[in-house]
């Protein structure tokens, strides 16, 4: 049953039982609504799955969201679980399989908090039972996985939500800019075309390569009492238990997610795709500099990685952790009339003065419960969402490749190399599948 059938069903069923016991009798205040009250009608469920760090952060969000009710929270870690019982209070369960938690038949949206070797299998079972999602970055931690995340929701009717939020509001970190004011001053054709933009700490951006670099020197460890890292692993390679792959440092290792590249990648690619509107294709040729041969298991350092686009646009990735420093006092962004420097400094001059007065780009919805409510895709959804998806996964297989590859965006395969598409189609753990 589409989402919008059974939440009409549910929240239509309740404003009636109001209304008929209004006119039999006295009811609280609060279920008939009004000024100050919110009957229970109109609000929103929330189910938290994975509640650690990012999961607490959450809680915390639907707690003060006026018209959210945090109704589950799930994790393997009895201990995080107990927490976040605690921390969100009132009704809410707690539940070791996210299965439990969509069975119960009340959840409208399930924020999906895990790392990222479970976004895609969790996503498509909430959309299944008629779950509107909220999904951690990245959205999957393959390619192939994210068009199997649009399908489950495009097919059942559900609304999707990717959180990184710099397209739709706040500034770009050193730029002292927002994404909106770089697109409208790219739609202006003030820079000309086309562009490149320059993704590194000289123009903004830390990449937390060493932060998120995975340890080679692994001993097995055991398990901690109350942590069930069979189900943890899930879809993963069965390894043996070694703390600093689970819980706040799994970024660093391949089975889980893809380094700081990953962890950064979709906070500060999306915003470019939005800017050099790409929100429907992708890069044709992705090149790395980095050191080569790879860690089979651990993410490492890398130096550059560029990104060109069928119309000649780039995106050059820099990490200033390895090799020669190319994008040092160059701009964020350049093209052939014009350039962009951090601070929201243009050359020539005059630009950043120019785009008061010019035409805003299109208005997106940016507050979830608007696309809960009614219906209507949020700006940061499956489809744009899964485009700069891909540019972390495109970049992450070039720095484990070696060599340069060629992209299809239509197949979203890699041209003419297996090994690279082995990277991005990757079995899951049986009895795991998509």
């Amino acid at each position: 049953m589409a989402k919008a059938k059974s939440t009409l069903t549910r929240r239509g069923m309740l404003k009636g039982s109001a209304a008929g016991l209004a006119a039999l009798t006295i009811v609280p205040r609060h279920v008939l609504g009004g000024r100050g009250y919110i009957p229970p009608s109109d609000m929103i469920n929330h189910a938290v799955i994975g509640v650690g760090g990012m999961g607490r952060g959450h809680v915390n969000m639907v707690k003060g969201d006026k018209i959210g009710k945090l109704v589950a929270v799930c994790d393997v870690d009895a201990k995080h679980l107990a927490n976040a019982v605690k921390q969100g209070g009132g009704d809410c369960k707690g539940y070791l399989d996210y299965r439990d938690v969509f069975d119960r038949g009340d959840v409208d949206v399930a924020h999906i908090v895990t790392p990222p070797h479970w976004h895609a299998l969790i996503s498509i079972a909430a959309a299944n039972a008629g779950i509107d999602v909220w999904c951690e970055k990245p959205m999957t931690r393959t390619i192939a996985e994210g068009q199997h995340v649009i399908d489950a929701v495009q097919r059942n009717g559900v609304v999707f939500r990717l959180n990184t939020w710099f397209r739709l509001y706040g500034g770009l970190y050193g730029l002292g800019a927002t994404a909106k004011q770089v697109k409208t001053l790219v739609e202006s054709g003030e820079l000309g075309w086309p562009l490149t933009a320059r993704v590194s700490p000289h123009t903004g951006f830390s990449w937390k390569v060493r932060m998120w670099s995975g340890k080679t020197n692994i001993k097995p460890e055991p398990v901690p009492d109350g942590f069930d890292y069979d189900r943890w692993l899930g879809p993963a390679p069965v390894k043996p238990y070694f703390r600093h792959r689970t819980h706040a440092s799994f970024r660093g290792y391949w089975d889980y997610d893809g380094g700081g590249l990953a962890d950064m990648g979709q906070h500060y690619l999306d915003p470019v795709q939005y800017i050099l509107n790409k929100d429907n294709t992708s890069p044709v040729e992705i090149e790395a500099h980095a050191p080569w041969p790879t860690h089979p298991d651990a993410c490492g350092a890398w130096g550059r990685v560029v990104m060109t686009y069928a119309d000649g646009c780039k995106i050059i990735l820099e990490s200033a952790e390895w090799g020669k420093q190319e994008t040092k006092g160059k701009p964020y962004l350049e093209g052939p009339k014009g350039k962009l420097y951090r601070g929201f400094k243009t050359d020539p001059p005059e630009l950043a003065e120019k785009i008061k007065s010019m035409p805003a780009p299109e208005p997106m919805i940016s507050d979830f419960n608007v696309s809960v409510k009614t219906r209507k895709t949020f700006g940061l959804n499956e489809v744009n969402g899964n485009r700069s998806n891909l540019l972390v996964h495109l970049a992450n297989v070039a720095i484990r490749t070696g060599r340069k590859l060629k992209f299809d965006p239509v197949t979203q395969r890699f041209i003419d190399d297996e090994g690279a598409n082995r990277l991005a189609d990757q079995p899951m753990r049986a009895p795991y599948h998509l």
